[in-house]
């Protein structure tokens, strides 16, 4: 009794294993957040001109990992009128500079939608 108990738990670890490494396949083959061979496009923001964005907010985000990961979370902000945002995915922050001051929540929101990322703190 006690052989058969063991034997199943050895099948269920490998079945385990074996999963793990198909995934972990399927990542190395389309990159850390799907984006396989095309790199996601930035949208760029016209007003690049510091001292038109009087208000700026810090965001620490969860989850971006690659330049693709940055460039969603920056073209998201970047949707909001009046808003340029900067990813460093080194540090896991982003640099939302604003005509405007636009809520915490709004800000928090906009990149927790995308779904693969979350804002942990606003500075």
């Amino acid at each position: 009794m006690e052989y058969v108990f063991y034997g199943l738990l050895a099948v269920a670890f490998i079945a385990f294993v074996v999963l793990v490494i198909r995934s972990y396949r399927k990542k190395l083959a389309s990159g850390c957040c799907g984006a396989s061979d095309e790199s996601v496009k930035k949208n760029k923001v016209a007003d690049k001109d510091k001292s038109h964005y009087p208000y700026e907010k810090t965001l620490v985000v969860d989850g971006m990992v690659c330049k693709n990961c940055s460039a969603r979370v920056e073209n998201a902000l970047n949707s909001i009128d009046g808003v340029w945002a900067e990813a460093d995915v080194s540090s896991g922050r982003v640099t939302v500079r604003m005509k405007r001051e636009i809520e915490d929540k709004v800000l928090k929101k906009t990149v927790n939608d995308i779904g693969a990322y979350t804002v942990m703190k606003v500075e």
